[in-house]
């Protein structure tokens, strides 16, 4: 007697189809990761300011400027974060950003999310880092809320330079 099995197919281990998408899906693999490494090494020194010393520098001479109430603009940003989520209030600091704007001007932003009571709200602070005359002045509001001599009180109740007490018009 004769079998007459219509399934002619081969092994499933020595299946050519199922060798050919594995070797397809290695290469696609590979070249998104060849992409990727690609693109790290050659994104403009805005996205990663390391990358250009006088970028790095600029970056550094915002954070490590002195704040209303606190040693350095960094260490404010960092201690109202952590107040905000030690009370379970929502607050999101942004990545630092760096901007060329001339041979030694550079523009150095963070954006802060923050919950109020029924909605998010979001505060840029921007700062131009001077390189050759080692300045740095602020360029919006809240930045100017932080900087020594700024327009807010030195603490408010809040606790965080450049807010203002409740009840108190700006």
């Amino acid at each position: 007697m004769q079998s007459t099995s219509k399934d002619d197919s081969p092994p499933p281990n020595g299946s050519p189809g199922r060798s050919g998408t594995a070797v397809v899906h290695y290469v696609v693999f590979a070249l998104l990761a060849i992409g990727g490494l690609i693109y790290w090494w050659t994104r403009p020194a805005g996205l990663n300011p390391m990358l250009d010393r006088q970028a790095a520098e600029a970056l550094a001479l915002v954070q490590t400027h002195p704040a209303q109430g606190y040693p350095t603009i960094l260490q404010a940003m960092n201690e109202h974060a952590r107040l905000k989520a030690q009370r379970g209030e929502g607050i999101r600091l942004g990545e630092w950003r760096v901007i060329k704007l001339d041979n030694d001007l550079y523009e150095i932003r963070l954006t802060m999310r923050e919950r109020g009571k029924n909605q998010w709200f979001e505060r840029e602070f921007i700062w131009h880092a001077n390189l050759t005359t080692k300045k740095v002045n602020a360029a919006s509001l809240p930045a100017d809320g932080l900087m020594p001599g700024g327009r807010a009180p030195a603490v408010p109740p809040s606790g965080f330079p450049g807010t203002l007490p409740p009840g108190s018009t700006g």
